[in-house]
């Protein structure tokens, strides 16, 4: 199966972390939205959308590049880093997810995890999540990669 992860990672490397746990279990090549082939993405069988949580949102270079890409087909998955909790009517995920499934995509599932974060008022005390994502963070993100991998999981659960 080819798979392909469009992360961006900017603070601290968290969300590379992650994507390269998932790329382990999935063969899969990691790239930046700069770096990402377009004509490679058509071809995969799955490709991952990934990146930190701003505000609330996912890094907009993402977004942005979701949103140039052509009408698509196929597989998809998306997930994020974040130092505060999702809530759960209203996943970090959601926008990209939709945005996605406009543009012909079914994504599969949706992943995120807590990770070191130092925004203005966490710089102060040092930063909150110190030692996120950590060693189950990581196990985590590459058994959400296996079920990918296996079709196995509900089309709709968050991790």
């Amino acid at each position: 199966m080819k798979t392909v992860i469009v992360c961006v990672s900017v603070s601290h490397g968290n969300t590379r972390r992650v994507a390269d746990s998932m790329a382990q279990v999935l063969g899969a090549e990691v790239v930046s939205p700069e770096q990402a082939d377009l004509a490679e993405l058509a071809d995969a069988d799955l490709v991952g959308f990934g990146s930190g949580v701003f505000h609330g949102r996912l890094h907009p270079g993402l977004t942005d590049f979701v949103k140039t890409l052509p009408a698509g087909r196929g597989r998809a998955f998306v997930f994020a880093t974040s130092g505060l909790p999702e809530i759960p009517p209203a996943p970090f995920t959601r926008p990209l997810v939709r945005i996605l499934e406009g543009k012909g995509f079914q994504v599969e599932e949706s992943f995120s995890c807590r990770a070191f974060d130092t925004w203005a008022p966490f710089k102060l005390v040092g930063g909150i999540n110190k030692q996120r994502p950590n060693a189950g963070d990581l196990a985590a993100a590459r058994a959400f990669a296996a079920r990918l991998r296996d079709g196995r999981g509900d089309p709709r659960l968050e991790y």
